[in-house]
């Protein structure tokens, strides 16, 4: 059975004695509890050149103790990461899950994982209840031994790379955060600091100096590997805190990230995976755009093209799905004599299959090389110094920014409105939505710079972009329903519902471009730019 949840966790090392302080007093707990001690075996896998520990991920086959299973581990905050638990049988020693693979593919982009390091762990618990003894968090004294393996067929104990320390994990289980605090200032109070290490895998690696420095090296040395250790690095000196360089970098790692996150969930096809992948994509894009002349090297316009063509991909598979549950709603408000026929029947048909198919070459596209190397070279951006002008303050540039974009939706709309009706039309309209998207965007990232959870513009963008996008979802159903109906057709079904629906999605064209005046208007008022 699969479980996942967010384990909220510290670890302290400098515990002199064998005891721990006392943990009476403090807030919500009204027991403090010893359970029974465990003895834990575990087994971490990684690749050669370390890509998971790279990205702060840990995966491991752990047994013993009352959770014994397979542990994948992704980060989610400071002292948060989302843990992905399945049973032992899931997986024999040496053979990591199918499931764990694909949620890790994004990580370790091609290349094969291993058994990398065995811990051995005498773990004493302590644990703080509240009045219904109910656990509020852990306290564990763990005595740690560890053996780097060799790279063989299943692992092997290298000879090499042993390594034995004890520390102190304190995690959150039903309490508060403020618990977690509390605990840390009676640890700090009593001699104890945080580790330094984020994992006892990373520990147990810079004690085994010879595969730790094999992994940093090839980490180092360019290529896949050092696109996953760049991403993970902080601004760059150039761009200081309080400066847009600083803001937009850490909008590209949060950005990447986002895009790594998400690509398990479009592999196991989970519901809106595909669309939510696709808006990371075009974040991302739509960051590297608009703020391009802050960012220094010339591989900057290849990845927002390559993003483009990431965006494309995902978007087949997206349109399909759209659509599909578009003229599903619309046929169940349809009267029965309106859409006579199995039309729903064909319908949901139609789009399930088209569906699939686009998936399945989507999941294709994320096992290629160059979806890998986009990544990398997505990642490497964030921590490549910057150009001279992104040392400016971030809110003001910001601000010149979004005035930037609104006059590009300005100008896109002045354009359609100027343009034939029909597809020109159409086309320039479609232009004018990218470019509010891109423009909500932007705003949409300058917001945490000023100080608010979103900005006006950001708001009204999004208005413009949606109403446009209703117009277009419209305007591919009118596209498809003359095949509908000629396939029902020749299937001897009646057609008459086919054009009931098509004459709604064109009525709902024209609605879209009667409203479209009075909702730039809101959208275009320049006081939406100003984020002070």
């Amino acid at each position: 059975m699969r479980t996942i949840h967010v384990e909220k966790e510290r670890k302290f090392d400098g515990l002199t004695g064998t005891d721990l302080p006392a943990l009476d007093g403090l807030p919500g707990v009204a027991e403090v509890s010893t359970a029974d001690t465990e003895e834990l075996d575990a087994v971490y896998y990684d690749t050669a050149d370390l890509r998971l520990l790279a990205h702060g991920v840990t995966l491991r086959r752990r047994t013993g103790g009352h959770d014994s299973g397979w542990h994948l581990k992704l980060p989610v905050g400071p002292d948060e990461r989302r843990e992905l638990q399945l049973p032992l049988s899931a997986g024999a020693p040496g053979k990591v899950p199918r499931e764990l693979k694909l949620r890790t593919r994004a990580y370790t982009r091609g290349e094969e994982l291993a058994p990398l390091v065995h811990l051995r762990t005498h773990r004493r618990r302590t644990l703080l209840l509240d009045g219904k003894r109910r656990s509020l968090a852990e306290v564990a004294q763990d005595a740690v031994s560890a053996q780097v393996l060799g790279t063989g067929p299943g692992g092997r104990d290298s000879g090499a790379g042993a390594s034995a320390w004890t520390e102190v994990e304190a995690e959150l289980v039903e309490g508060r955060p403020e618990l977690l605090d509390a605990v840390e200032q009676l640890l700090r109070r009593a001699g104890l600091r945080r580790s330094a290490s984020p994992s006892k895998l990373a520990r147990a690696l810079d004690a085994g100096k010879p595969a730790a420095e094999a992994g940093k090296a090839a980490a180092k040395g360019g290529g896949k590997a050092a696109g996953k250790s760049a991403g993970r690095a902080g601004a760059s000196a150039d761009a200081p805190p309080g400066s847009i360089g600083a803001a937009v970098t850490a909008l590209l790692r949060e950005q990447s990230g986002d895009l790594l996150a998400l690509d398990p969930a479009v592999r196991t096809d989970e519901p809106d995976a595909v669309h939510q992948m696709r808006v990371a994509v075009r974040r991302l894009r739509s960051t590297l755009k608009v703020h391009r002349r802050l960012l220094s090297g010339d591989s900057v316009d290849a990845v927002a093209e390559e993003l483009r063509w990431l965006g494309a991909v995902l978007g087949e598979a997206r349109d399909r799905e759209v659509l599909g549950a578009r003229l599903g709603a619309e046929i169940g408000r349809l009267p029965a004599e309106e859409c006579p026929g199995p039309v729903r029947e064909r319908v949901d048909a139609w789009a399930t299959a088209q569906y699939r198919s686009s998936w399945k070459r989507a999941v294709a596209t994320l096992d290629g090389e160059r979806y890998f190397a986009l990544l990398d070279a997505a990642e490497a951006l964030a921590a490549r110094p910057t150009h001279p002008r992104a040392r400016r303050e971030a809110v003001p540039a910001f601000e010149r920014t979004a005035r930037r974009e609104q006059r590009r939706v300005a100008r896109r709309l002045a354009e359609a409105v100027a343009a034939p009706a029909g597809p020109p039309r159409d086309q320039a309209l479609h232009g004018a939505r990218k470019a509010a998207k891109r423009a909500r965007y932007a705003a949409e990232g300058a917001a945490p710079s000023a100080g608010k959870p979103a900005t006006r513009l950001a708001v009204r963008m999004k208005a413009v972009q949606q109403l446009l996008g209703t117009r277009q979802d419209a305007l591919l159903a009118c596209q498809e329903l003359p095949g509908l109906a000629a396939a029902a057709h020749s299937a001897g079904e009646p057609g008459f519902g086919y054009g009931v629906l098509y004459a709604g999605e064109r009525a709902a064209i024209a609605q879209a471009d009667r409203e479209l005046p009075a909702v730039w208007k809101k959208a275009r008022r320049r006081r939406l730019t100003r984020f002070t």
